[in-house]
């Protein structure tokens, strides 16, 4: 007998936005996921609308959130930044669960009082921190016995776009929650914490390299844990030449890996996975400008998420190094993860506190590119 939640049809899904991360990422990720059903967008755009009805059409396309609220039974907001809080409070407050893009909110104290929220209303409160599901991410996950004390942690984000887009990421002002720390630093932050667990100081430098924008596009974060570990995070749109994706010092062994996990770039080629990528593996916890394609969301790809051996790490020492096969990623593993809290009860995918411990962290990173100094870290979010 289905939950409440899960009717034969499958959750109904309640999607606000379908900018680049409602189309690219949310949409069909959701249009994949056994057991959720994508039955209403909010976009205001005309041409925005008819790709909801060309690739999703069982989906209503809806103007406002508030339309949402009688209509599913589960919300994604994929809003613009500055929206995140106000659409997520009102969600719960009418009674649903929701799933927030990255990041949860501009402000640690305003993601606290959307968790209180939630924890007050009994609803399950997510955010889409889909990078932990990398499959380099992932890789170093199962390799980390092997590379003992981890001393130093390396991670970037890096690309080159010397030329602007424009809109509110760029150009917008601080109440729009632009720039990179807050867009590629929420996912480089939440890495380090998950991996190596609270931080005790931070130091940051954040400049804004190219002309007509007023938000930081080049950005480095040192963390210092207190396991000990330092993880030295890199995030830009002006690096004409990335760095290695990860660089990771163990006392016994390091792992460098280059180039991006395969996902998005897929996603947005107009692939999702298939039938056979889900209830692969282990279970959720563990874990731009595309040119459209005719048929786009629809097309299913085997083996989602795999990397072919070139573009595999290398593990060892100097002189002793070999090749090590990534992990397949599994973007699917969230939504996955989605429907087993709603349906059985599990723990939310990605809990809502460590994204607030996150945000608080990249709070305190603003704060110390600010001053030039190292500034604490807030003791467990706080």
């Amino acid at each position: 007998m289905p939950s409440p939640l899960t009717p034969p049809s499958g959750i109904r899904v309640g999607l606000a936005g379908f900018g680049p991360a409602g189309s690219f990422f949310h949409a069909p990720l959701i249009a994949a996921t056994p057991g959720l059903r994508l039955s209403a967008v909010v976009t205001r755009d005309p041409g925005r609308a008819g790709r909801v009805r060309a690739d999703h059409p069982g989906a209503e396309v809806v103007a406002s959130a508030e339309d949402l609220w009688d209509a599913c039974d589960l919300v994604v907001i994929a809003t613009p930044n500055r929206t995140h809080v106000p659409l997520a409070a009102e969600a719960l407050k009418a009674g649903l669960p929701v799933v927030v893009d990255k990041p949860l909110a501009g402000a640690a104290d305003e993601a606290r009082d959307l968790v209180r929220l939630a924890r007050d209303r009994g609803l399950m409160l997510t955010v889409f921190q889909n990078r932990r599901w990398d499959g380099d991410f992932l890789t170093l996950r199962r390799l980390l016995p092997e590379l003992g004390e981890v001393r130093r942690f390396e991670s970037r984000f890096e690309r080159w776009r010397p030329v602007p887009k424009g809109g509110w990421r760029e150009a917008g002002g601080p109440e729009d929650v632009g720039g990179t720390l807050f867009d590629l630093g929420s996912h480089l932050v939440d890495q380090a914490l998950t991996l190596f667990g609270p931080v005790a100081h931070v130091y940051a430098e954040t400049d804004v390299r190219r002309a007509g924008i007023r938000n930081d596009d080049d950005a480095f974060v040192a963390l210092t844990h207190r396991s000990g570990t330092r993880s030295h995070l890199w995030m830009s749109a002006v690096a004409g030449q990335p760095g290695p994706r990860l660089r990771v010092l163990g006392s016994r062994a390091s792992y460098v890996k280059w180039g991006l996990d395969p996902q998005e770039e897929r996603l947005r080629a107009g692939e999702r996975p298939g039938p056979d990528d889900f209830g692969r593996g282990e279970g959720p916890r563990d874990g731009c400008g595309t040119e459209r394609r005719e048929g786009w969301g629809t097309e299913r790809h085997e083996g989602w998420g795999t990397e072919p051996p070139e573009r595999w790490g290398f593990l060892g020492v100097e002189g002793d190094v070999r090749p090590v096969s990534t992990e397949p990623g599994a973007y699917q593993r969230f939504y996955e993860g989605v429907v087993a809290c709603l349906r059985d009860g599990a723990p939310p995918p990605v809990p809502a506190e460590e994204a607030v411990a996150t945000i608080a962290v990249l709070e305190a990173a603003r704060l110390s590119a600010s001053l030039g100094q190292v500034v604490p870290a807030p003791a467990h979010g706080e």
